[in-house]
């Protein structure tokens, strides 16, 4: 098999003979050591997080989970989205690293896992992320009561771990079966693919309103009486940034490593046209949703962006800064693709500047809500005063610019004791919030190359093969 890759590859390169490394990843001592080195740092962190913030909600600690849970589950979910669309719309140039996304895919059920704690808490009220989740709230609150057939913890418990276990159990199992099975079993009339044809044409549609569900709960309801029609494509598209950016990382490290020989220039300059476009889409979709928000000039829609901008500028204008000039200005000379060096850092910078995307989408609202229920009578705020307004109450009554300044000087309370210990880590990322992404993103590079190492990485009997060894761009 090794020497029909090796001839097949010398076509495609000009008769110049490419080793293309072995056909199974083994994970070195060296990387195991590293990546559990990196999952005991996020503990670590995780373990400050939690006593070093002296309220009793410990909020710093939950959001800085559900920040990073929802985070890499959202890169496993495009990873198996990018599968089953591939393999419905004909693609083939991807066939030589399609395993790289199969073994995203399977960060999943792992996903679920990190989920189950905040779903329990949210159950049981020992933890204080979202503020449809406070029973008092919902008594005071005619908007949020409103929404509560919707925003309630078994809706919740749906979105965070059903969904999720759908599109792995159901799909992302068979998928990655069908595929293996190509690779032992698979003959000239194609019948894994043709099955994994029609899976993949079912799970897409679904996916696509699901992953929207998923977004409206877990992410959009940090701010309750905040919502955006656009939101669900905003964070998908940020995911799907993501997960190119990491999968151009992965083959770049086993490239040196000495595997994937035949995933050239010209698949990794595809991907850097992945990572340049996406990041446009990405960058078109906030300018949207900024526009509308803007020009309707609603009090209870521009709330979100004034908070964002007036008490959390950092986050604000770094995400643009990261997410869209950085990657406009670098990729979108056709070279800098092709240049692995030029490439790895503009992946790196993406993922992380997406991160922190996802860091500004949730930790202003959980921030908020940590600051009510620390104001509610009979929490324990450790003797600070917060005297917070509830600001959103106020807006959904009279949906006025009244309304809105409420929420203002809400948050700008929120931004003032932001700085004191009680909320480190909301305002900016710090080094425990940093040393959390790197355990989780050690985690998951963790279980994706123990998947990666159950199967042929360039699956011999898929149909596009050839297509995909002698691809040019």
């Amino acid at each position: 098999m090794a020497d029909t890759l090796v001839h097949a590859d010398s076509h495609a390169h000009g008769h110049h003979e490419v080793d293309p490394g072995p056909l199974r990843y083994t994970m070195g001592s060296a990387t195991r050591t590293t990546l559990i080195g990196g999952v005991v740092l996020g503990i670590i962190c995780l373990v400050l997080s939690f006593f070093q913030d002296d309220t009793i909600q410990h909020t710093r600690f939950w959001s800085n989970w559900l920040h990073n849970s929802v985070f890499f589950m959202g890169i496993s979910f495009m990873s198996l989205f990018l599968v089953a669309a591939k393999v419905l719309f004909y693609s083939g140039w991807h066939t030589v690293f399609k395993r790289v996304w199969e073994a995203y895919a399977q960060f999943l059920p792992v996903a679920i896992g990190l989920m189950i704690p905040i779903v329990i808490g949210i159950f049981m009220h020992f933890n204080h992320l979202y503020h449809w989740a406070d029973a008092s709230a919902l008594a005071e609150d005619k908007l949020l009561a409103a929404k509560s057939a919707f925003l309630n913890p078994v809706w919740y418990a749906i979105a965070a771990i059903v969904i999720p276990a759908i599109w792995y159990f159901v799909f992302a199992v068979r998928l990655r079966a069908l595929s293996k099975d190509e690779d032992k079993n698979g003959s000239g009339d194609f019948e894994q693919h043709k099955k994994m044809r029609k899976t993949a044409g079912i799970f897409l549609p679904i996916a696509a309103f699901s992953s929207a569900a998923v977004i409206w709960q877990l992410i959009m309801s940090v701010d309750a009486h905040w919502y955006s029609t656009l939101f669900a494509w905003y964070a998908t598209a940020s995911w799907l940034v993501s997960a190119v950016g990491l999968t151009i990382l992965l083959l770049v490290f086993l490239k040196i490593q000495g595997y994937f020989g035949q995933v050239t220039t010209e698949h990794l300059h595809d991907l850097g046209k992945y990572l340049f476009a996406f990041s446009i889409f990405w960058s078109y979709l906030w300018f949207s949703q900024f526009m509308l928000i803007w020009y309707g000039n609603v009090g209870e829609e521009t709330v979100y962006f004034q908070t964002r901008m007036e008490q959390f500028p950092f986050l604000f204008w770094a995400n643009l800064a990261i997410n869209f000039v950085l990657p406009f200005l670098i990729l979108m000379a056709n070279t800098t693709k092709r240049k692995l060096g030029i490439l790895s850092f503009v992946a790196i910078m993406c993922v992380f500047g997406h991160w922190l995307d996802f860091f500004q989408m949730l930790k202003p609202g959980i921030l908020e809500t940590a600051v009510h229920a620390a104001h509610t009578p009979g929490a324990d705020s450790h003797g600070e005063d917060l005297h917070m307004h509830d600001a959103h109450a106020a807006a959904s009554d009279d949906h006025s610019d009244h309304g809105e300044e409420h929420a203002a000087d809400a948050h700008g309370e929120a931004g003032h004791h932001g700085e004191s210990k009680s909320y480190a880590g909301f305002m900016a990322p710090g080094l425990i919030e940093i040393g959390t992404f790197l355990g989780f993103l050690s985690l998951f590079f963790f279980v994706a190359l123990g998947a990666l190492s159950k199967a042929n990485l360039v699956p011999a009997n898929d149909p596009y093969l050839e297509e995909s060894l002698h691809h040019h761009v």
